[in-house]
Parts: C-alpha cells; sequence; structure tokens
C-alpha cells in the first residue's frame, strides 16, 4: 500500500441517487442510482482512467468529485481534506485545485466571450492577475496548449473542435490546479485530433506534475495516458489494476469483453470477440446480486444472489464471484 502522503485524492463510497418525478412538483417515484459506492485514490502525478459503457456512472463520478454535481453520499478527500465538507470561501479555495476538462469544447465555452475575456475574468474572481500580468499569463497558457497568443481575442466560433479543447485545457490550468478530472475530452473529436490532445495532456502532466482523472468509453485512449485502470459497470467499480496488467490480463467478464472489443491495427491478427448479450440493465433497476449477472456468459446461482466484494486478487481489485472461488482454489 502507498503511504498516507503519497495520496492527492482518496474516494470512498461516493454515491449519487437522482429521484424520479413524473411532474415537477409531484413526489419521487422511482430512484436512479448512478454512482453506488465507489471508492478509489489516486496518487500525486498519476493518471487513473475511468472506463466502461455509456450510461454506467463514470461522468457523473467525476462531477461529484469536484462538487459540479452534490454527491448523495460518501466522502471525497482532497490532501487528506474532506472536500464534501466544505462551503463558501473554504470551497471556492479548494476549486482553485480541482478543474474540469468538459467532452464537448463548444458547449463548455462561452460563445459571448473572447478566450482573453473568458480567461482574464477567471484571474479577477480567483484574484491571481490584472493588467500587464494577465496579459503575460494568457499568452503562456495559449502557447503551453499550442495555440498562438495572438489569438486570444478570438471567439470560440473563430477555432475548430480541437483548438478549442485545448483552449477548454488552458482554462482548467488557468488557476494551476494540482487535479484535473478529464471527462471524455477526445470522444467529440476527429481520430486524428484526439492523439494530439492525448499527447498533450500526457505533456503537461509531466510539465506541470498533475494529478488526473481520466473518464473515456475508448479503452485504446485510456491505454496511452492512464498509469492505472478502473472499469465500471451500472455505477460501480468493478475492476481497478495497473494499466499493464489490465490490457495484459483482464479477470473481470465485464473487463474481457471491453477489451475483445478494442479493434487491433493490423488485418493478420484475429482477435475473439466477446459478444455480450442483452441490454445494459436501467440504473433505476438494478439487478439483485451480482449487477453484471444478466450479461455474464460465466454467471452461476450465486451471482443472481449475492452481491460480490471488491477484493484484491492477484494484483488486481474485482469484484466476481468466480475470479474470488479460483483464487482460493489455487
Amino acid at each position: 500500500m502507498n503511504p498516507p502522503s503519497d495520496v492527492l485524492i482518496e474516494v470512498a463510497n461516493l454515491r449519487k441517487i437522482f429521484p424520479v418525478k413524473k411532474k415537477f412538483f409531484s413526489r419521487s417515484t422511482a430512484a436512479v442510482h448512478a454512482v453506488g459506492g465507489v471508492s478509489f485514490s489516486i496518487r500525486h502525478g498519476e493518471t487513473l482512467g475511468l472506463v466502461g459503457e455509456s450510461g454506467c456512472g463514470k461522468s457523473t463520478t467525476g462531477r461529484c468529485v469536484i462538487r459540479v454535481i452534490e454527491p448523495t453520499g460518501g466522502t471525497v478527500r482532497l490532501e487528506g481534506r474532506d472536500v464534501t465538507a466544505l462551503s463558501g470561501k473554504d470551497l471556492r479555495a479548494v476549486r482553485r485545485k480541482m478543474q474540469m476538462v468538459f467532452q464537448d469544447p463548444f458547449s463548455s465555452l462561452n460563445p459571448r466571450q473572447t478566450v482573453d475575456a473568458m480567461l482574464r475574468e477567471i484571474f479577477y474572481v480567483h484574484g491571481i492577475a490584472e493588467g500587464a500580468q494577465a496579459d503575460r499569463k494568457i499568452g503562456e497558457l495559449m502557447e503551453m496548449v499550442g495555440l498562438p497568443a495572438g489569438k486570444a481575442g478570438n471567439f470560440p466560433h473563430e477555432f475548430s473542435g480541437g483548438q478549442r479543447q485545448r483552449i477548454g485545457i488552458a482554462r482548467a490550468l488557468s488557476v494551476n490546479p494540482s487535479f484535473i478530472v478529464c471527462d471524455e475530452p477526445v470522444s467529440a473529436l476527429d481520430v486524428s485530433i484526439q492523439a494530439q490532445i492525448v499527447n498533450l495532456l500526457t505533456e503537461l502532466k509531466q510539465k506541470l506534475s498533475l494529478t488526473m482523472l481520466f473518464i473515456a468509453h475508448d479503452l485504446a485512449v485510456v491505454r496511452h495516458i492512464s498509469d492505472r485502470i478502473a472499469v465500471m459497470y451500472l455505477g460501480k467499480i468493478v475492476e481497478l489494476a495497473d494499466a499493464r496488467s489490465i490490457y495484459k490480463n483482464p479477470l473481470h467478464p465485464y473487463t474481457q469483453a471491453l477489451l475483445s472489443a478494442v479493434p487491433i491495427p493490423d488485418p493478420e491478427i484475429k482477435k475473439q470477440r466477446i459478444e455480450l448479450k442483452g441490454d445494459v440493465p436501467s440504473p433505476a433497476n438494478i439487478p439483485k446480486g451480482c449487477s453484471f449477472h444478466t450479461r455474464c456468459p460465466h454467471a452461476e446461482n450465486i451471482c443472481k444472489e449475492i452481491e460480490p466484494e471488491l477484493k484484491e486478487i492477484r494484483g488486481h481489485f474485482v469484484s466476481c464471484h468466480l475470479i474470488d472461488r479460483q483464487s482460493m482454489s489455487v
């Protein structure tokens, strides 16, 4: 285990439940369990990849961590300080250390503000810089993300999609954060541009010693930037291990199915595809026992009745009765 001083972010039993109402003022008729007790930690300078199918709760997890969305329960600690218990000035001070790069590089930027005005407003609110000092910092940020400093006077619509995402990264870096949540930052971009943004984030991570939570559904993208990878299914982490181990020896059946769908850029290599039957259950009606048993090709009776715990097995943290039983028989 890593010493506590090595951990920057520690998330414990994080939960988010959205009430479902038939009408605006009516009582809740159901509840969507978007995040159902997620726990993980991220060390200083580390990138944790969070992957899973659409709707598994990974983006909600990231937003709850930095309190863009208020969590229903659980704790988030930044350098040992409980972020979920803060408010007012204390929360604003902590938010300078926790920033987010959003998925859509257009809707996340104010179309009525130039890049210069956007960054200058951030500097003013947080008391970072004004006047000539702000000009210098804006120029440095633009160049840091690979954009000409002279383009800071342009509006978002005057940039391409990849350039707008670079601006989003510059905005996140403007307050000199120690932790950044990247919420599918390349999914809305062309494949060639995706590589550029991933390379940029990798360079910035090394240059600025950033700690990141990188959220994506594309495992091929996550592989190149993550130190460790957590796999989510229906609001819970089902496997967590270092990136090399996840790709070389996935243990959970869901992780194995996800990796079998990743294309290999070599037509001579044939890959056996694991096809999952059925649809992902609704987070408003999560199955009893293991939530994956309705689609798992190895499901047994115990999977339908008892929810497996997330246990460390062979260097992985895995939530699976089958893997647990195999480890005990070894």
